[in-house]
């Protein structure tokens, strides 16, 4: 069987961590994790840091109340949007490709939002960076190859990430590279089409 990888942020969904805060409350925030000196992110990514610890970062470093980021962190976690025409396209696949969810995600994506959205009905695979301890871009790769089923030559990739695009088409495998949900939608239409075997 053939593998089809996807990506999850910025491919299937677009939502944001503290999303439901106020706009001046998240962009201290984002302002905060993403300083060009930082490496909380990365270090989140890779199972470093657990999400209770960024979150006592963040109100130590912004007077945030902790209890409150954390509950405005956990229900957007829980509640992030994924198209059901996208799952229902990912479902409609299974019994052609081994579908491997695959993502440079942290540990609230495994604890919160992946059973809140039942993600792991859609997938034979959920592959979380934070459990890998390492980025899918990581060790050229190593993550695909260790998820892959059948060939690399065989196996497709949709996401947005270009570094992930070209590590994995440097492995053999074809990458479509996606910027928004009609990307990904389009290509997810083009396998259940038959175009591309």
């Amino acid at each position: 069987m053939k593998t089809l990888f996807i990506d999850f942020d910025g491919t299937i969904c677009h939502d944001r961590f503290w999303r439901s805060l106020p706009v001046t409350e998240h962009k201290l925030i984002q302002d905060f994790l993403f300083c060009s000196n930082n490496s909380f992110v990365i270090n989140w990514m890779k199972g470093v840091y657990t999400s209770e610890k960024i979150n006592t970062l963040i109100a130590k470093e912004t007077g945030l109340q902790y209890e409150h980021l954390w509950e405005v962190f956990v229900h957007d976690c829980k509640t992030m949007f994924v198209s059901k025409e996208i799952l229902s396209a990912i479902e409609q696949l299974r019994s052609k490709y081994h579908i491997v969810l695959i993502t440079g995600n942290m540990d609230c994506f495994s604890r919160f939002t992946v059973p809140s959205l039942n993600l792991q009905n859609y997938f034979d695979v959920i592959v979380n960076s934070f459990e890998e301890k390492q980025l899918k871009t990581d060790d050229n790769g190593y993550s695909f190859l260790k998820y892959l089923k059948g060939d690399i030559n065989e196996a497709i990739l949709i996401e947005d990430s270009e570094k992930s695009c070209e590590i994995f088409m440097n492995l053999g495998g074809t990458a479509n590279r996606v910027r928004g949900k009609d990307d990904t939608l389009k290509y997810l239409q083009i396998l259940k089409d038959n175009i591309i075997d």
